[in-house]
C-alpha cells in the first residue's frame, strides 16, 4: 500500500511540474511553426513548446492502418501511419489510395496544432503495393547493373508513385552487406561487397530525396542484419533472418556500418533499426550504437524507427521493453496493433521517472525536424497531378532498361546467345515464363507476394512473343511437355530453340531463409524433357539469390541470371534477342555447393573443388 501512495504522489508531482497546456488552446494563425520563411530549428522549438505530453507521445507512435481506429489518429496526435505488405485499400488502385491516405491526413490536420501524419510504406522495388505501379528489379537486380545513375532515376520514379498516392516516406533501401545468400531477404540487398551497397543506396537516397521531389528515404536495417549467422534467429520458423550479427565491432565497423554514413552524408533523415542483435543485446536496445554511435560520432540529426513491433522482442515485460528501447534512442515505435498500451506505457515511464522529458522532447524534436524539412506542412496531401504518372510507359521504359541491364550471362556456348528471331519454331517452359507474380518476387502486392496476374506487367513468355517474327512458332508448357507439338506427318517438332524459366517462388523475411538452395526435382526433370526436343537450350534463372545449379548449368547452352525483374519482362527479351548487350556483373558470390556457405571473404579459393561456381563480378558478355 505504501508503494501505491508513493507512486501515486510522484505521479501527481509529475502532473504538476509539467507546461499548463489546454487542449483547446489553438495557436494563431502567424505561429512561428506555422510560417514557412523562418529556419526548420525555430519551426521546431516554437511547435515543441506548444505540445503536450500527450500529443509528444502521440508523435512517436507509428500505427498499421488496418489496426486504427480513425478517431485516434486526432484524439492521441498520433505522429505516423503505416501500410504493411499488402496493406491496401479495399480498391487497389492509385486512385483508392490517394483517397484513402488523405483521408487519414485530414484526421490529423483537424486536430488543435494541426501536425501532419507521415504515412509510410515499404517501396522496395517500385510502389510495390499498389496494383498497376511499375515493379523494378530487386536491389539484387540493381546491384548487378553497377549502375548508380539508373537506380537513382529508379528511386525517383518511385518517389513520383509514392506521392501520387499521398505517401511520403519510403522504408528503403536495405543496405544490407549480405554475407550468407541463405536468408531470405537477400534479394532486399544490393550486393555482398560494401563499396557496391554504398554507391547504390546513397543513390536510391539521392533519387527519393531530389530536390523536384522529397519522399523520405529510411536506410535499413540498422545495422548488421546482413551478417546474422545461421541458425541464430529468434524468431519462431525463421533460421537466419532476425539472427546475430557475427563478428566484434570492428568487423561491423568496416563491413556494415560504412552504408550508414554514405547514406547520413547523402541527406538521410530517418533510420530505420534491425530486429537482429548484437553482442547478446537485441539492436532495439542498443544505446551505444543508436545513440552514441550513429547520433552522436556519425551526427545523424533525423529520428530513429522501430520495425514492425520490433521493441517487443526485447527480453523483459512490455512496459521495460518501451523503457529500454526509447532510452536507447528509439524516437519514434512502430507498433502496428494495440497502440494504446505503448501510450500507456510511455506515460507511465515518464511519469515514474524512468523515461526523462529531456529523452522525449529530444524524440519528438527530431521527428518535427524531419516533417518541416519534407515541406509536410505545406504539402501534407496527395499530388492529384501526379496520378497519371503512376504505371506510365515513360515508367516502365526505365524499368525495363534497369532489367536488360540486371541480368547476368553465365554461359555460352555453341553461340546460343543472341537468338535469331526469324526461327521456325521456340519451345519456352517453365511457370515463371507466365507468371508475374513470380517474376516480381516478395513485397509484391502482397507481403510475400504472390504467383498468378497480380499486377500489370509483361510476362517473359509474352515478351517473347513480341520479340520474334509473326510466322515464328512459340509453343509454351509449363511444364516442357510438348507432346502434340508435331509436323503435318506426326513426327515430333524439333525446335530450333527452347527457353526454360527455372527458380523460386515468391517469399519475403524469415519466410524465405533456406539452408538448401537446391532446384527442384521438377525444375530439373524439365529442363531435361527440353533439352531432348530443342537445338539449343537456353536457361533463365528467376530467383532471389544464387542457388545450386550445377547440373542445370551442364545442360544448357546458355544459362542467364535473371534475379527477380519485376513487371517488365520485355527487358529479359531485348538481351536474348541481341537487341542489347549483356552487361550485368554478379553482386555476390556464386557457390558450388551449399556447403561453401557462408563464405570467408578473407580466404576464398579462386580455383578447384572448393572455389566458388563463379566469383563477384563474373558475368560474360554476348561474344563471349
Amino acid at each position: 500500500m505504501k508503494t501505491f501512495f508513493r507512486s501515486l504522489i510522484i505521479f501527481v508531482l509529475f502532473l504538476l511540474a509539467l507546461p499548463v497546456v489546454a487542449q483547446d488552446d489553438v495557436p494563431p494563425a502567424d505561429a512561428p511553426y506555422k510560417n514557412a520563411g523562418l529556419p526548420v530549428e525555430e519551426r521546431v522549438e516554437d511547435l515543441l513548446a506548444r505540445m503536450t505530453l500527450e500529443e509528444k507521445i502521440g508523435q512517436m507512435t507509428l500505427v498499421e492502418k488496418n489496426s486504427i481506429k480513425t478517431e485516434d489518429i486526432a484524439g492521441m496526435a498520433l505522429g505516423g501511419l503505416l501500410s504493411g505488405g499488402g496493406g491496401y485499400p479495399r480498391t487497389n488502385s492509385a486512385e483508392a489510395w490517394a483517397e484513402m491516405v488523405d483521408g487519414f491526413q485530414q484526421e490529423a490536420l483537424n486536430t488543435r496544432l494541426a501536425i501532419p501524419i507521415i504515412y509510410g510504406v515499404d517501396a522496395v522495388h517500385g510502389h510495390n503495393n499498389v496494383k498497376g505501379a511499375v515493379i523494378f528489379p530487386h536491389n539484387i537486380g540493381m546491384g548487378a547493373t553497377r549502375n548508380a545513375a539508373l537506380v537513382e532515376q529508379a528511386c525517383a520514379i518511385t518517389a513520383v508513385e509514392t506521392a501520387a498516392t499521398g505517401i511520403y516516406w519510403d522504408y528503403a533501401p536495405v543496405v544490407a552487406v549480405v554475407q550468407d545468400i541463405r536468408w531470405g531477404r537477400t534479394y532486399e540487398s544490393y550486393s555482398e561487397n560494401t563499396e557496391v551497397v554504398n554507391e547504390l543506396s546513397t543513390a536510391c537516397v539521392n533519387g527519393l530525396q531530389s530536390d523536384d521531389l522529397y519522399v523520405l528515404a529510411t536506410p535499413k536495417h540498422y545495422v548488421g542484419d546482413g551478417g546474422a549467422g545461421w541458425d541464430t534467429s529468434t524468431t519462431d520458423n525463421y533460421i537466419i533472418d532476425r539472427g546475430v550479427t557475427q563478428g566484434d565491432e570492428a568487423f561491423l565497423r568496416a563491413v556494415h556500418l560504412p552504408p550508414y554514413q554514405a547514406a547520413i552524408d547523402a541527406g538521410a533523415m530517418s533510420i530505420m533499426v534491425s530486429y537482429s542483435s548484437f553482442d547478446g543485446m537485441k539492436m532495439s536496445a542498443q544505446k551505444y550504437l543508436i545513440t552514441d554511435l550513429l547520433k552522436g560520432e556519425m551526427g545523424f540529426t533525423g529520428f530513429v524507427v522501430s520495425d514492425w513491433k520490433a521493441i517487443d522482442e526485447i527480453p523483459g515485460d512490455y512496459y521495460d521493453d518501451v523503457v529500454t528501447s526509447i532510452n536507447a534512442g528509439m524516437d519514434m515505435n512502430m507498433v502496428p496493433y494495440d497502440y494504446p498500451a505503448f501510450i500507456d506505457a510511455m506515460t507511465d515511464a515518464v511519469a515514474a521517472g524512468d523515461i526523462s522529458m529531456e529523452r522525449v522532447d529530444d524524440a519528438v524534436r527530431r521527428i518535427l525536424r524531419v516533417k518541416f524539412v519534407m515541406g509536410l506542412f505545406e504539402h501534407p496531401f496527395s499530388n492529384p497531378d501526379l496520378l497519371a504518372s503512376v504505371g506510365s510507359d515513360e515508367h516502365r521504359e526505365v524499368a525495363r532498361q534497369a532489367v536488360s541491364e540486371s541480368l547476368v550471362l553465365l554461359k555460352n556456348e555453341n553461340a546460343a546467345l543472341p537468338l535469331a528471331k526469324d526461327v521456325a519454331h521456340i519451345f519456352v517452359a517453365g511457370e515463371g515464363a507466365d507468371d508475374i507474380g513470380i517474376q516480381s518476387g516478395g513485397w509484391t502486392i502482397e507481403w510475400q507476394g504472390k504467383t498468378g496476374n497480380i499486377t500489370t506487367g509483361t510476362t517473359i513468355l509474352d515478351a517473347i512473343k513480341e520479340a520474334v517474327g509473326e510466322d515464328v512458332d512459340v509453343k509454351f508448357n509449363r511444364f516442357g511437355r510438348y507432346n502434340n507439338a508435331n509436323d503435318e506427318s506426326g513426327n515430333p517438332i524439333q525446335a530450333e530453340i527452347g527457353i526454360v524459366v527455372i527458380g523460386e517462388q515468391p517469399y519475403a523475411e524469415g519466410m524465405g531463409d533456406d539452408g538448401d538452395l537446391s532446384l527442384s526435382e521438377p525444375d530439373l526433370g524439365m529442363i531435361a524433357r527440353v533439352r531432348e526436343r530443342v537445338d539449343k537450350l537456353i536457361v533463365i534463372l528467376v530467383s532471389g539469390r544464387p542457388m545450386v545449379i550445377n547440373d542445370a548449368l551442364d545442360e544448357a547452352d546458355a544459362f542467364v541470371a535473371a534475379w527477380l525483374p519485376g513487371t517488365e519482362g520485355a527487358g529479359v527479351t531485348d538481351v536474348l534477342f541481341g537487341d542489347k548487350p549483356f552487361t550485368g556483373k554478379l553482386p555476390f558470390t556464386w557457390p558450388r555447393s551449399v556447403d561453401q556457405l557462408p563464405f570467408d571473404f578473407t580466404n576464398l579459393p579462386t580455383d578447384g573443388d572448393d572455389s566458388p561456381l563463379f566469383p563477384f563480378g563474373y558475368g560474360l558478355t554476348t561474344g563471349e
